[in-house]
């Protein structure tokens, strides 16, 4: 009996071992089966990974491409953007500028208006004061015609004659009776208030004491006057005739000048023109060039000419 327990658990064990076999060798086919189809998925997964890869590869060039592109225009954007503020402060500064120079001229405008109308108040002014003085026109007039008759004569009767260069120059005919067309000259030159002999032609004893006191006293016309009797005393010792000399000069100064009116004011009108004309024959003379010491002493000839003030050249009326 017991080997027939024995033999019912063996036949038992051996069924289960075949059937276990079974199962095994279907457990291994199925595992094998999993095995060829998980193999072929991570293949196929492995193939679209890498299609995938290569795919996002391309793409993330052109992306790459994309963005160095928007940066190139970012860039851009920015040296515009850089450019138009710098246009904007420039002009902000130029408005600034154009500004203040608008409000400096608008300043200067009212300025040059406040200007104009005081010249013209001041040049309305001037005029009302100076129509007094426009009837005077006649007058001056007769005067200057008086006064070129009055050169005239000077240059006429006593043959005297003023020039003008490096200094003054004056110069006499009419003193040797013998020779009246012989000239007799001097030159004298004003500069630093301060009167220099030049030149005599010819030469005098104690001419420089003259000159001495022609710087003290400035008598310009008492210094010609002494000049010229100086001449004549040393062209009447020149030909032994001493009272002719003498009086062929008393006769010369005493002859009348042409008519003049005795008025003070029109005396010293005259001073003024006889002045203007000895400048004006200086300036015409295109061979000599004006020193700056000319003109005083030119000046101080005025005065000279106001001997016809003086009794004997005073005309009647």
């Amino acid at each position: 009996m017991e080997n027939k327990a024995e033999d019912s658990v063996c036949e038992r064990m051996e069924s289960l071992r075949i059937v276990r076999e079974k199962e095994i060798a279907v457990q291994q086919q199925k595992m094998q089966s999993f095995a060829d189809s998980f193999r072929k998925s991570l293949e196929s997964i492995t193939a679209r990974s890498r299609e995938n890869a290569r795919i996002i590869q391309g793409k993330l060039g052109e992306l790459k491409a994309r963005l160095r592109k928007a940066e190139d225009e970012l860039a851009k954007a920015l040296a515009v953007k850089t450019r138009k503020e710098a246009k904007r402060l420039a002009l902000t500064d130029s408005l600034a500028t154009s500004k203040s120079r608008i409000e400096e001229l608008r300043n200067n405008l009212q300025d040059c208006k406040a200007r104009r109308d005081e010249y013209s108040t001041t040049i309305s002014r001037q005029s009302l004061a100076l129509s007094p003085y426009e009837h005077k026109q006649p007058q001056e007039s007769d005067c200057r015609n008086e006064i070129q008759e009055a050169i005239s004569w000077y240059n006429r009767v006593l043959d005297f004659h003023i020039e003008g260069g490096h200094g003054v120059k004056f110069s006499f005919k009419k003193i040797n009776v013998d020779d009246p067309d012989k000239e007799y000259s001097f030159t004298i030159r004003h500069a630093n208030d301060t009167y220099t002999l030049l030149d005599c032609n010819p030469s005098l004893q104690g001419i420089e004491e003259l000159i001495h006191e022609l710087n003290n006293t400035n008598g310009l016309f008492k210094f010609v006057r002494i000049i010229r009797r100086r001449f004549q005393e040393a062209a009447a010792e020149g030909v032994g005739a001493q009272a002719l000399s003498l009086h062929q000069g008393s006769t010369i100064i005493s002859m009348s000048a042409p008519g003049l009116t005795s008025s003070s004011d029109r005396s010293e009108s005259s001073t003024e023109e006889i002045d203007n004309q000895v400048q004006l024959e200086e300036t015409n003379k295109p061979s000599k060039k004006t020193s700056s010491g000319k003109k005083p002493a030119i000046q101080s000839l005025g005065s000279a000419f106001s001997l016809r003030r003086t009794p004997r050249f005073k005309v009647k009326k």
